[in-house]
This record gives C-alpha cells, structure tokens and sequence, in this order.
C-alpha cells in the first residue's frame, strides 16, 4: 500500500526536512510526498482505487502507535491500494475535507505547527510499519 502524504507548504532545507527524510527512508512500505502550495493548488486525484484518507486535524482520533498501525494493516489486508495523509497549512483543513476524510487523525490536544506535524506523522508511519512487520523496536507502555 502507498503511504502519500499530501502537505501544504515547503518543507525546503530545515530541521523538520531532515527529520522527515530520516523517517522516510526507514519506511519499508512505498512512500510518496507531495507539497502543495500554502492556498490554491488542487489536492491530486488518487492513482490507485481503492483508496483512504486521513487528514491530520487538531478535533481528530488520538491513537496509540498500536492502533494506528492496526488501522493501516486492516486497510492493506482489505486491499486498499493507497493511504492519503493530508496535512493542511496554518489555517487547517476546509470542512469538506474534513468530512470526506476516513479518518480524522490528531496527535494529541495541542496544536502543532505543520511542518512539525509532517515529521512526526513521518515517524509515526515508519512507527506503524515496524510494528506491522513485527519489528521489536515499538513499545507501548
């Protein structure tokens, strides 16, 4: 399955570039990244059927790495071809991306920065892959 991060902005050269590259080079599944501009600029149409969405957002689901990871391997093993992670701007999501999403995913109560919130939704993928193949690195305490 293709993880796609779709993201508002440029990441460009930063500690949060870094951060994601680092990530997304340990992720064993298929990975694309694409930026789109802070406005305007239409979010891509899907190339693989069936697909998911999920759209990161401060009113969404709070997941253990556990369940997120049981999320992904369900979607897999259903056949879904690719899994679609939009980040908005500083603005967020419009409402109808909201409401179309599978799945509304938040990383806690905070709001985070979206650049930060593009490395860490890096490090949770890679977290959820390790933990699907069974990689002896995750914990949950």
């Amino acid at each position: 399955m293709l993880l796609h991060v779709i993201a508002r902005g440029k990441i460009g050269r930063s500690p949060e570039a870094e951060l994601v590259d680092r990530y997304a080079k340990r992720i064993a599944w298929p990975w694309k990244l694409t930026e789109l501009p802070d406005r305007g600029g239409a979010v891509p149409v899907p190339s693989a059927t069936p697909f998911r969405t999920v759209a990161l957002d401060e009113r969404g689901r709070q997941l253990t790495s556990s369940e997120f990871a049981a999320i992904l391997s369900r979607w897999r093993d259903d056949g879904v071809r690719e899994a679609r992670f939009l980040i908005g701007a500083a603005d967020g999501h419009e409402a109808a991306q909201r409401d179309s999403a599978d799945l509304l995913l938040a990383f806690g109560a905070a709001t985070w920065p979206h650049m930060l919130a593009r490395a860490m939704l890096a490090e949770q993928l890679w977290r959820a892959t390790s933990i699907i193949a069974g990689h002896p690195y995750h914990r949950e305490g």
